[in-house]
């Protein structure tokens, strides 16, 4: 990525090419007058209520992440920002594979989708958008506790195991955020794609590691709730960003339980309002659930949980020797011995070796593109493992440059041949290389025969670790998963446009100030070709009110408004919110 731009954020810089392909350019000359007046509609009534039950001060979260109630945030403007306190930020395309999502948060830069919901999804979209993104996750990075929990989770994130069933069920529930933003979606379509969604979450079998933290990371980064449970206060993304369920969530309607390891045994579903929620008494106890969990999980536990882990996975995923040494690949069987311990290990097409996550030179996919095979463990008769031998130590077991060796480990597995090779590092043996080779199993099974090749064979007593995705992502993938499915961006016909420039001249007047006069006409051409319209309306009876102008046209406006309210029940909230806010504005200081 040539043209990457990196807004000049040394965090945004730091970037793995891996993951800079899901970044797409803001395209800022795309936001229509409406899409601003959406903005700020949310933001004027996230100040307004949140002010009150935000677990943090929200308009100096807004202002250290670069944001202000006025406008939809620019990328430039986020990154200057964002980088004081050792964040970034990226625009994407609707949602992206949860692994590429924490791994992004483990470079500490903020996911944040380009589009914006539409005027009929403004209490809620089901689709990722630039207010969920900004305006609910960004406000709160300023807290550190809190942006050290999200970076930490996600760097356990990326290594989570992920299945099939949740690839699928990924898809499933980006179509169908989609599908429900398309201004002229389908109904049937979208039913169909709602029962498919249902029917990936009632088929997922066991959840797997990256289903079981997706809770976690839902119940805290999204919906979490802080303080007691008679008075919590809201930190999730999800609900600040929710104008509707951020004020529907605090009835008693909706459970409230102590956030514990409990939480990853409760789903979710993203285009639902949330029937219970969680309450961390701080920030450090998102920390200690998140331990307790990723105790749990195969890149801490490794062995033969870890590598069964991995074959279910059906997924690249790595194995680390206790010498150092990384295998990725896809691993497709494995033989213990008779305490469960691996004793043999098995990829299956592509493969690679790495050290410190960086890929061994001459050891890449290419180069290994049939799969690798390696014992574990130690050699028979032997004090130490096989890593930890001196230079003395070789000689002894007649493993030597050039000469012939023959090694048995305690479990049996032969390994023979000419070695060519001995790799190390940071004084541990890791690899061993050999020409003519013949590996057989405890009861003479051929494991690997010399026909095949050079053998290289893996040095390490046990398996520390397996973890999903390849050591070094950037060699081993050319490109990650990216989905096919591409998020919608409207054609506006030209009574839209219209309507955009009506919104504009709004906006306008509000910045600069002047005559209101010509404030009539665009009431009237809203009555006359925009009668469904309701935004629009309440900012321009906002100007008149506070300017106390044109009593008799604001006194038309509002009668207007309180019979849509009235005979349309799906505006009723959304206006009479919007009523409320011209009698109780927000402060002007706070809105630039």
């Amino acid at each position: 990525m040539s043209d990457f731009n990196d807004f000049n954020n040394p965090q945004v810089a730091a970037l793995p090419r891996h993951l800079k392909q899901f970044i797409v350019d803001q395209h800022y000359e795309h936001y229509t007058p409406v899409d601003h007046a959406v903005w700020r509609y949310v933001m004027r009534q996230n100040y307004s209520y949140l002010k009150d039950v935000a677990y943090y001060p929200y308009i100096p979260g807004l202002q250290k992440a670069g944001l202000t109630i006025e406008k939809i945030p620019d990328l430039q403007d986020m990154n200057n920002a964002l980088a004081k306190i050792g964040w970034g930020a990226v625009t994407v395309d609707g949602f992206i594979p949860p692994a590429a999502f924490m791994e992004y948060q483990a470079y500490r830069v903020l996911v944040i989708a380009a589009d914006i919901r539409q005027l009929k999804h403004i209490e809620y979209t089901p689709a990722p958008d630039i207010i969920h993104e900004s305006a609910g996750h960004a406000p709160i990075i300023a807290d550190k506790d809190y942006h050290q929990y999200l970076s930490y989770f996600g760097s356990i994130g990326a290594k989570a195991m992920f299945s099939a069933q949740d690839f699928e069920l990924y898809e499933a529930i980006r179509a169908l955020s989609i599908l429900k933003e398309m201004p002229d979606a389908d109904e049937a379509a979208i039913k169909k794609a709602d029962e498919l969604v249902t029917w990936h979450q009632n088929n997922m079998g066991e959840p797997s590691e990256m289903a079981m933290l997706s809770r976690l990371h839902w119940w805290t980064v999204e919906y979490g709730l802080i303080g007691t449970l008679q008075d919590p206060k809201i930190y999730g993304a999800g609900l600040l960003s929710s104008i509707g369920e951020s004020a529907s969530c605090m009835s008693n309607e909706v459970k409230k339980l102590p956030y514990t390891i409990d939480a990853v045994n409760y789903s979710y579903d993203i285009t639902k309002t949330q029937p219970q929620l969680f309450v961390t008494p701080t920030f450090q106890n998102l920390i200690d659930v998140l331990e307790e969990f990723a105790d749990t999980m195969a890149f801490r536990r490794g062995g033969a949980y870890g590598l069964q882990k991995a074959i279910d996975c059906k997924n690249t995923c790595t194995v680390l020797y206790s010498s150092g040494l990384q295998v990725s690949g896809t691993f497709t069987a494995f033989t213990a011995d008779e305490n469960g311990n691996p004793v043999f290990i098995k990829t299956t097409g592509q493969s690679a070796l790495a050290f410190d996550n960086k890929e061994l030179k001459g050891h890449g996919k290419d180069y290994h593109k049939d799969g690798f095979s390696s014992p574990v463990g130690r050699l028979k008769g032997c004090d130490k493992p096989l890593e930890n031998f001196t230079a003395d130590d070789l000689k002894t077991a007649g493993i030597e440059t050039g000469k012939e060796a023959s090694l048995t480990f305690e479990n049996g597995i032969k390994v023979s041949g000419k070695v060519t090779e001995i790799s190390s590092k940071n004084s541990r043996i890791f690899l061993i290389k050999f020409e003519n080779c013949i590996v057989l199993d405890e009861v003479g099974q051929v494991l690997f025969d010399p026909s095949w090749g050079v053998y290289d064979m893996a040095v390490g007593e046990t398996l520390t670790s397996v973890f999903c995705g390849a050591a070094d992502k950037d060699a081993f993938l050319e490109i990650a998963y990216k989905s096919n499915t591409g998020t919608h961006h409207p054609e506006y016909d030209q009574r839209t446009k219209e309507l955009h420039k009506l919104y504009q001249q709004v906006r306008n007047r509000r910045h600069t100030g002047g005559d209101l006069g010509f404030l009539g006409n665009v009431w009237l051409m809203l009555q006359k070709f925009h009668y469904d319209d309701w935004l629009c309306a309440l900012e321009i009876l906002e100007l008149l009110e506070h300017e106390g102008a044109e009593p008799a046209l604001a006194a038309e406006i509002r009668q207007f408004l309180i019979q849509k309210a009235a005979n349309q029940p799906e505006y009723k909230k959304l206006i009479n919110d919007g009523l409320y806010l011209i009698k109780h504005p927000v402060e002007e200081r706070l809105v630039v």
